[in-house]
């Protein structure tokens, strides 16, 4: 099978240091293609990179005809533009999350999803630590599924840095917050009928710089977290079970072509005493992620998460900010 030609745009420092080299070792992916608004710019990440192709404005890019599957991770303000534009020149596109600022903003994407295939770049759902963890989940180790919590955070004052700028779609939500929003619908296999926020904003940015969120899955369900772009860096996501429980200690980043623990925890001793490892084998959840788009570009592989799955993530996040303002529950 002939691998999917992939474009890449912009040099943005997920794509370059994270996706690309993961892109590069997958089976079914070849980057020819990268792409900025500084035509020196495009050729230095291509030369360090190895990718053939560099053009200096993204409209370039979309033009190449050789270009099957587009990378977008472009700052989020311009996510829904820039797929938009990618996708009506017949090009499948794979876009950072969040893969929108609003809902309504993501539902705009709906008009190309039956033309070419779009999807949010969730890689985290395709690293085998979180396909265990669902298996154990499913196979009924834990007994019911009672609660997901989750944190994540990092520490970020720069105040030209797109995460503390609000127009641009910074803060914590959007950046971190939507990651254990994914994870509490993955594990739990449905969806939050009602979720409550309480928002810190930091008084120079504007920006949202710690969330603590619960999401109510229904039948006694919850998902809690706490996010924060100005805190000791950290993450952590905890299963909790009738029976046992279930943690991903690094979750969210783990690191890429290595080996990660998951641990199971019968409670029958304090400070995970009783917790018991299990080692799952070396993997890269970029590379996981750019086969599993190109599998379904090739015809190999139904669309595991579209346009709706992007937007219904939207609409949970649009009911936290939501949320914030009501200081009540909201329906998503």
């Amino acid at each position: 099978m002939k691998k999917v030609q992939w474009g890449v745009l912009s040099t943005a420092r997920i794509g370059t240091a994270k996706v690309i080299p993961g892109l590069q070792k997958s089976e079914w992916c070849e980057v020819r293609a990268i792409a900025s608004r500084s035509d020196a710019a495009a050729r230095a990440a291509a030369n360090e990179l190895g990718i053939p192709l560099a053009y200096g404005s993204y409209e370039a890019l979309l033009e190449d005809p050789s270009i099957e599957a587009i990378y977008n991770p472009l700052p989020n303000h311009l996510h829904v533009p820039l797929t938009l534009a990618a996708a009506r020149a017949g090009k499948h596109v794979l876009c950072e999350k969040p893969i929108a600022i609003t809902a309504d903003e993501a539902a705009q994407l709906r008009e190309v999803a039956n033309r070419v295939h779009v999807m949010e770049a969730f890689m985290v759902r395709f690293h085998l630590q979180w396909l265990r963890a669902r298996e154990i989940v499913r196979g009924g180790t834990l007994g019911e599924l009672r609660s997901v919590q989750g944190a994540f955070s990092y520490f970020n004052e720069d105040p030209a840095n797109i995460r503390n700028l609000p127009d641009l779609g910074g803060g914590a939500l959007l950046d971190i917050g939507c990651y254990p929003i994914v994870a509490g619908r993955f594990f739990f296999e449905d969806e939050p009928k009602r979720v409550m926020a309480l928002v810190d904003r930091d008084p120079r940015f504007g920006v949202d710089r710690t969330v603590s969120a619960l999401a109510d899955f229904g039948a006694g369900r919850q998902l809690s977290f706490s996010v924060s772009t100005q805190s000791v860096p950290f993450q952590r996501l905890q299963l909790f079970g009738s029976k046992k429980r279930l943690e991903l200690r690094i979750p969210f980043n783990a690191p890429q072509g290595e080996s990660v623990q998951i641990f199971l925890d019968d409670g029958s001793r304090l400070a995970d005493a009783a917790a018991q490892a299990e080692a799952l084998p070396p993997c890269d959840q970029y590379a996981l992620q750019g086969d599993a788009f190109s599998k379904v570009i090739r015809g190999e592989l139904a669309l595991p998460y579209g346009v709706d799955d992007a937007v219904q993530n939207m609409r949970i996040i649009d009911a936290m900010f939501r949320s914030e303002r009501s200081g009540a529950w909201e329906g998503v």
